[in-house]
């Protein structure tokens, strides 16, 4: 197998998500995925044991994407005492999946595969999901215990929040699929915001902050 930094490798890998996200996994074969390269079907397997090695590329992929790396880590962690900065930050990144070619085509393909593929909806339960509202419940925890924000189950305030990103998130890929236009969807992240910070603040505490 040739290593990851292989020319064709990558170009088999990119190509293969692209039309495993418009096609389905399924649907897509591997003499498929070579004209579309623009290689012999045979000269998939000097890189690719086979279709299903290739998908089990792209899920570990998806691990250190943005689909399911949210949250900085070491000295870039996002600070609770930012306030609704913070959850700014957060929806912007959420937002930008669905503005970046490659996190889309990701994010398509594990939409498609979560009712088919035990690995994709094992990430999907345990990176995508419950650790991004673990991460969160434990910022809004620290920010009762400032008195930023009101007292209330933390998890339940995380999946409050994520719930409507996820469906405007969907709501922009749909909108793209068919041509149509995101411009008022796109602004739902941000007004999503507002209007979550103005639910849960203290009233008197502007610890509103700045985007970082």
């Amino acid at each position: 197998m040739e290593t990851e930094s292989h020319p064709t490798r990558q170009k088999i890998l990119e190509n293969a998500l692209r039309l495993f996200s418009e096609k389905g996994y399924k649907a897509t074969t591997v003499r498929d995925i070579a004209a579309d390269v623009g290689i012999r079907a045979g000269a998939i397997y000097n890189h690719f044991k086979n279709k299903e090695e290739i998908l089990k590329t792209l899920v570990t992929q998806m691990m250190d994407s943005a689909l399911t790396q949210l949250f900085p880590s070491g000295s870039e962690a996002l600070d609770h005492t930012k306030g609704k900065s913070v959850l700014l930050r957060l929806a912007s990144t959420f937002k930008l999946i669905g503005f970046d070619s490659r996190n889309e085509a990701l994010f398509r393909l594990m939409m498609q595969e979560l009712f088919k593929n035990g690995e994709i909806r094992d990430l999907y339960q345990e990176k995508f999901y419950q650790q991004n509202v673990r991460e969160l419940s434990a910022i809004f925890f620290k920010m009762m215990q400032d008195g930023m924000i009101r007292s209330s189950d933390p998890l339940m305030l995380a999946n409050e929040f994520f719930a409507p990103l996820f469906f405007y998130q969907m709501q922009v890929l749909l909108l793209k699929i068919d041509g149509k236009s995101t411009s008022s969807a796109a602004t739902l992240f941000e007004k999503h915001v507002d209007w979550f910070w103005e639910a849960i603040r203290i009233p008197g505490d502007d610890r509103s902050g700045t985007l970082f």
